[in-house]
């Protein structure tokens, strides 16, 4: 028969799991607002095609952010094996790391760099934002 300890370990995890869900959603919305700015003033400032393509490219970053989330989560979870995993995260990259490239064919060449600085905002936003989770402790 198993012993009935305390429960703050399970407390704990369901902490940390509410504050990673809180902090997913922040950082989708604070990129969002971010790239609709900027991209904004790209279209003021240069061409539409540019601030369409920082959009873009954003919209592929959260889209790419959160399939590695849930990836990660039904691995963790036990739900997806390695091989699936694996797979998925090859299609991901395919399917929607490519989206960005096909800004370079719509603009000039160098609108891929500011497509690919949509794609990563996304990520660097949650690492700056988890950083200072764990340095506030």
């Amino acid at each position: 028969m198993a012993e009935i300890g305390d429960n703050t370990q399970g407390a704990e995890a369901s902490a940390a799991v509410d504050a990673y869900n809180a902090r997913k959603r922040s950082v989708g919305f604070r990129s969002f607002l971010l790239l609709v700015l900027v991209a904004a003033v790209l279209v003021v400032l240069r061409s539409p095609i540019l601030g369409f393509d920082l959009v873009l490219g954003g919209a592929c970053g959260l889209g790419n952010m959160w399939l590695v989330m849930r990836n990660n989560e039904r691995l963790l979870d036990g739900r997806r094996s390695r091989g699936v995993y694996g797979l998925v995260n090859v299609v991901r990259i395919l399917g929607i790391g490519i989206v960005p490239v096909f800004s370079a064919v719509t603009g000039p060449w160098w609108s891929l760099g500011i497509a690919l600085a949509g794609f990563f905002t996304p990520l660097a936003l949650y690492s700056i934002a988890l950083r200072q989770e764990y340095s506030t402790g």
